[in-house]
């Protein structure tokens, strides 16, 4: 369709089949499948098992919480044309469980009891819901997808194991689930089918067949200056308050140093003509320390809170966005793939070989239809990454040398009502030190990171010069200790697997992360 020389009729009598596939079989409607029946005599099975050949018969994935569903059960999977309802009832032994099917998933859920509306039951009551986005094939944890309220500006991302939790309010009940992650087509989950379960939420990639002669008749830089010239139109022109989560860490070998956590009100400026720069305000932090005799040396992050700021690329124009800076690079379209409910151009981009101070490579995706900004994945260029030395490394202990060995970040945006939101941040900095006269080298991982999680764009102010946060210090080190059930009702990012048992290790009790 998007060429003359006969794509249009290859592309066709595809098209034609599967529609006709899809009302042969009975599936065109969504909850048709569950009234539709099949055959299976594998016999005695484990549910899970069960489960993944209702998946291979019938193209549809499951989405369940594993505490309502023993996967391990044994369980006859014997059944003559039977709906498929039927033979889940006898599969799950659980009546009260309930079905629903949207697009090519089946979620089987366990409706949470909610107190009747009444004078004692306020409007702002919380709820929570927890999960994991998972790859569907390979069940990989999918890093950094996007979890949203569809019709409001709440919302959250995974950490590095898939994992999230959101804070529903009453009047969220009746909205829906937006799960993203580029790449892959998009999920949508009820939240009245969501609250009180703990999914595992598959999601299917989505392969885009494009001729090659689109992607190499595609002019990158081109791409890349409607994105430029857009970003006023993306991204508006009127500023928005944001709530956010900001988390950061320093961790030497495998063994955390420092981990400080804050919650954030942001004024968002403008993307277009004004003077007045984004501003930033601490509702709550606290930090851990882990810091002993024995460490003759660590590490502590500078300016993280601005740092995440200046990453806002759309905001403050990234380096190889920028049409003054397209001498410096080579860029290359190497894809098309599939963002939310749409498409976005992938182009990557590196120094050119005659350039030689540190610059960035990496990709960027820019939305095939509005050329918005969807996300951007770069690093600075480990061939000339110890040139960057004094950008990162502002001061020295006596006695010893450190310098950068890897520097990575991850910026993405979501779209909500036709406008484009920072959505999530991330640095991930790995330094390398060495005492003079001594053989062995120390490794430290350094990381920040910012979920958006609430925007709002009525009554927007700018704040009061004494709530400023001081944006460009240490922000470990004024805080206050580590207290596990410190966040109540607002929402956080659950540590990774490995910061968690770093914690564990220094015997802080971990009530909040018990789901």
């Amino acid at each position: 369709m998007l060429s003359s020389n006969g794509c249009i009729t290859k592309i066709i009598p595809g098209i034609a089949f599967l529609l006709i596939l899809l009302h042969s079989t009975g599936l065109s409607g969504q909850e048709n499948i569950l009234d539709s029946e099949f055959t299976f005599r594998a016999g005695t099975v484990k549910t899970g098992n069960a489960l993944k050949l209702i998946s291979q018969q019938t193209g549809y994935h499951f989405t369940y919480d594993s505490k309502i569903i023993d996967a391990e059960r044994k369980t006859d999977m014997t059944f003559s044309k039977t709906a498929l309802k039927i033979i889940l009832d006898s599969l799950m032994n659980n009546d009260s469980l309930k079905y629903s099917v949207i697009n090519k998933y089946i979620i089987i859920y366990k409706i949470a009891p909610l107190p009747a509306q009444n004078n004692a039951t306020p409007e702002w009551e919380i709820r929570n819901i927890y999960g994991k986005i998972i790859d569907a094939e390979t069940n990989e944890p999918l890093s950094f997808a996007t979890i949203g309220i569809i019709s409001r500006g709440r919302g959250t991302v995974t950490n590095n194991n898939g994992e999230f939790g959101l804070k529903i309010t009453r009047d969220c009940i009746n909205d829906s689930l937006s799960v993203s992650y580029v790449g892959y087509f998009s999920r949508k989950i009820p939240v009245r089918q969501a609250i009180g379960n703990n999914f595992d939420i598959r999601m299917t990639r989505s392969y885009i067949s494009i001729p090659e002669i689109i992607i190499h008749n595609q002019i990158p830089q081109e791409i890349i200056r409607k994105a430029y010239n857009n970003i006023p139109r993306n991204f508006g022109t009127t500023p928005a308050g944001m709530t956010a989560f900001y988390r950061e860490a320093v961790m030497k070998k495998s063994e955390l140093q420092i981990y400080t956590e804050a919650i954030l009100q942001i004024y968002k400026s403008s993307y277009g003509g004004t003077i007045f720069n984004d501003q930033v305000k601490v509702v709550k932090s606290r930090k851990i320390e882990n810091l002993g005799r024995k460490d003759t040396l660590t590490v502590r992050l500078k300016a993280g809170l601005s740092s995440c700021l200046q990453l806002d690329g759309a905001r403050n124009i990234f380096d190889f966005m920028s049409p003054e800076n397209f001498s410096q690079y080579d860029y290359r379209m190497t894809d098309i793939v599939s963002v939310e409910d749409q498409t976005a151009y992938v182009i990557e981009f590196s120094q050119k070989p005659n350039i030689d101070i540190p610059l960035f490579k990496g990709s960027i995706y820019i939305n095939t239809f509005t050329y918005a900004i969807e996300q951007a994945e770069f690093e600075i260029n480990p061939a000339y990454i110890q040139k960057s030395k004094d950008n990162y490394i502002t001061f020295e202990t006596k006695g010893y040398s450190i310098w950068p060995a890897s520097v990575k970040y991850n910026v993405s945006y979501r779209k909500i009502s036709g406008r484009y939101f920072l959505n999530h941040v991330r640095g991930d900095l790995l330094f390398t030190a060495k005492q003079r006269k001594r053989l062995f080298n120390s490794s430290f991982n350094v990381f920040f990171e910012l979920a958006v999680t609430d925007i709002r764009l009525d009554n927007v102010e700018r704040f009061e010069r004494d709530e400023l946060a001081p944006v460009h210090s240490v922000f470990s080190k004024n805080l206050q200790n580590y207290d596990p059930v410190f966040w109540g009702n607002m929402d956080f990012l659950k540590p990774e697997e490995s910061l968690l048992q770093a914690l564990k290790n220094m015997n802080v009790k971990l009530q909040e992360f018990t789901k």
